[in-house]
């Protein structure tokens, strides 16, 4: 090799960037700004910063094994019918139960439902694909548009008959909220996450080659029908955690992952999801810092994100077509 030849790219370093930005945009949420006792800011800031963190991380990961698995970098797996499952679920408590009784209800119970619910929503499609379907995920793909569709027009159908008051009240639990999650379902959703990540480390390979495509990862020796039936077994669980934790969260993960994959220029797995996860808490934390601390204004940073993935969706779709 040449003297003049250029260094081989290492991935580590967009890494340790993103973790040294991530880490500075904590801190000055945590410390900047304190007016009031330390021993009450640093916790109440410190649980959102936590839910920004782990939100991030479970939408990151679950998007890019998705886009791996359909091997399209559009998609997300809110195209599943995941997010309009979530606001029928609303819809329906508020509809049957009222208002003030769901206000009361614990929110673990809550919590655990609706997590139970849409994984075994995500269980019977999977069911399906690898019986009727034959594992054409392409089918899977279309079942879950239509099923997305289906959910978005009965909730819309509840909702109109809903009285106006408990339309209100239902309107807010539509939108992605960060500031006040409860410390036991914080835990819970971080201990759910842990033993999701801990079983997708032995499919880092196996998803390293799926980018390759089916019939490649089949030559070389990939079980193509099982790891794919477990990638969208833990992709299913962790948009079922974010989720129910906060909400509906739509174009993150496709902002993120679009993102890592030039900073990393790399498929590999293992660079690829630290770099998504590491950039959606920023997005999240970041966001969070600027409209609180900056502009001193009450706003959802979700707003902004999903303005910004909008747009990342429509110039993905007008530059080229993904793979």
């Amino acid at each position: 090799m040449s003297a003049s030849a250029p260094a081989a790219f290492n991935p580590l370093r967009p890494l340790l960037v993103l973790g040294a930005v991530a880490l500075a945009f904590v801190a000055l949420f945590m410390l900047v700004g304190v007016t009031g006792p330390w021993d009450f800011v640093l916790p109440f800031r410190g649980k959102k910063v936590a839910t920004a963190l782990l939100v991030g991380y479970a939408v990151a990961v679950s998007t890019v094994l998705f886009q791996t698995v359909t091997g399209n970098r559009v998609l997300t797996p809110a195209i599943m019918g995941f997010d309009y499952l979530y606001v029928l679920i609303q819809t329906c408590l508020v509809f049957f139960l009222g208002s003030t009784t769901v206000a009361g209800m614990d929110a673990r119970f809550l919590f655990a439902a609706e997590v139970i619910i849409m994984v075994a929503f995500s269980a019977m499609l999977h069911g399906w694909l690898f019986g009727v379907a034959r594992g054409n995920v392409h089918l899977l793909l279309l079942t879950g548009v239509v099923m997305g569709v289906l959910f978005r027009s009965l909730a819309s159908f509840v909702q109109r008959v809903i009285e106006p008051n408990e339309f209100i009240f239902l309107q807010d639990r539509f939108f992605a909220s960060f500031n006040d999650p409860e410390y036991e379902l914080l835990l819970l959703s971080a201990v759910l996450t842990l033993g999701v990540s801990l079983l997708g480390l032995r499919l880092l390979r196996a998803c390293d080659v799926l980018v390759l495509g089916r019939e490649a990862a089949i030559n070389l020796g990939v079980d193509y029908a099982k790891t794919v039936s477990w990638v969208l077994a833990l992709v299913a669980i962790l948009v079922a955690i974010s989720t129910a934790l906060v909400g509906p969260v739509t174009f993150l993960g496709l902002l993120v992952a679009n993102l890592a994959y030039p900073l990393v220029r790399t498929y590999r797995h293992a660079f690829v999801i630290p770099a998504a996860a590491l950039i959606a808490g920023i997005a999240l934390v970041a966001g969070q810092f600027v409209l609180e601390r900056v502009f001193r204004l009450d706003t959802n940073p979700r707003v902004i994100i999903e303005f910004v993935g909008g747009l990342v969706f429509i110039a993905l779709l007008m530059r080229r077509t993904p793979r």
